[in-house]
């Protein structure tokens, strides 16, 4: 079986490097058939990390991929991180030491950078996310990767993106960007982990409101625009009103200090998606604010273990 599986993926490669889209279909397919490759959370690997070029925005600016490809002989499950900034800013470095951590342990990671709402609102940055699937899925085996059971860790507003595409993967909105090279492959992913994600929109912008945090507030009304957007597409809403959505394995990562997205908003969409037919794990982590991970202690340690384990657990599914 690992023979077989090599096989395919070197397929996948070769086809790519002649050229010849029409093998990706097929190659994922047979990927699939073979088995997502083995993981070992325990695991460590020296890692090489290159950059390539995604996709030209509206904007005109280039966003670029950041890859974390573990040494050895693969292939290795593959991540794509879809980073925070509440919608407004960041890129594919904002969670670098996570994507390190995660990549070391055998797992491809795939950052992307995502249109910011200064150059487009939504839902820009979820047909970036969207394409991202795509490509990912069509290049995995370029950087040793096996794309089978794909999954993606997304923080705080790359959380609420994530979880969007993952309940919406057959969104024609959301798959609007064209892939020639796999026309045929869609954006389904296997499961989430998130840390910190904006799973209430609009609860969270109430609480903006209550804080009076006039930057967040902003940040919000330059994404959802037009306003009703922040409705439409928000995960805790899309579930009450018994939207018909996809229910991936999901994971949440959430600090007990949070006060820019409350625990109780997290431990509400947790038992809401449950309830909905969903497996969803929910983990607080004391003394640990929005962005814990950021800082190097033992709830960051903590969270580096977390979310390996529970890829482990998805890929061994």
């Amino acid at each position: 079986m690992e023979s077989d599986r090599r096989d395919v993926l070197k397929l996948v490669a070769a086809a790519g490097a002649a050229g010849l889209p029409a093998l990706h279909l097929s190659t994922t397919k047979a990927a699939q058939a073979a088995g997502a490759s083995a993981y070992n959370p325990a695991a460590t690997f020296e890692l090489a990390v290159s950059e390539v070029e995604l996709r030209r925005n509206s904007a005109g600016r280039m966003l670029m991929a950041r890859i974390y490809q573990p040494k050895g002989p693969g292939p290795f499950p593959t991540v794509l991180d879809l980073h925070g900034g509440a919608w407004n800013r960041k890129d594919r470095f904002a969670e670098e030491p996570m994507d390190r951590a995660l990549a070391a342990s055998g797992l491809l990671v795939v950052a992307v950078d995502m249109t910011v709402a200064p150059e487009a609102p939504y839902p820009a940055c979820v047909q970036d996310a969207n394409y991202a699937v795509r490509w990912l899925k069509a290049n995995a085996a370029t950087w040793n990767g096996d794309a089978s059971k794909l999954g993606i860790y997304g923080s705080s507003s790359g959380g609420h993106v994530a979880e969007l595409l993952a309940m919406r993967p057959h969104d024609p909105r959301y798959s609007a960007i064209p892939l020639a090279a796999a026309a045929n492959v869609d954006a389904t992913v296997a499961y989430v982990a998130t840390r910190s994600p904006i799973s209430d929109t609009f609860a969270r912008y109430k609480n903006a409101e209550r804080r009076g945090n006039a930057r967040m507030i902003k940040n919000n009304k330059v994404f959802f625009n037009p306003w009703e957007t922040i409705h439409e597409s928000n995960p805790q809403e899309m579930l009450e009103r018994e939207e018909k959505v996809t229910l991936v394995p999901l994971l949440i990562m959430q600090g007990a200090l949070d006060n820019n997205v409350l625990p109780q908003m997290q431990e509400k969409f947790a038992k809401t998606y449950q309830a909905a037919g969903g497996t969803c794990e929910y983990r607080l982590f004391e003394n640990s604010v929005h962005e814990w991970v950021a800082e190097p202690g033992p709830q960051t340690d903590k969270a580096r273990e977390v979310a390996k384990e529970f890829i482990a657990r998805q890929l061994k599914a």
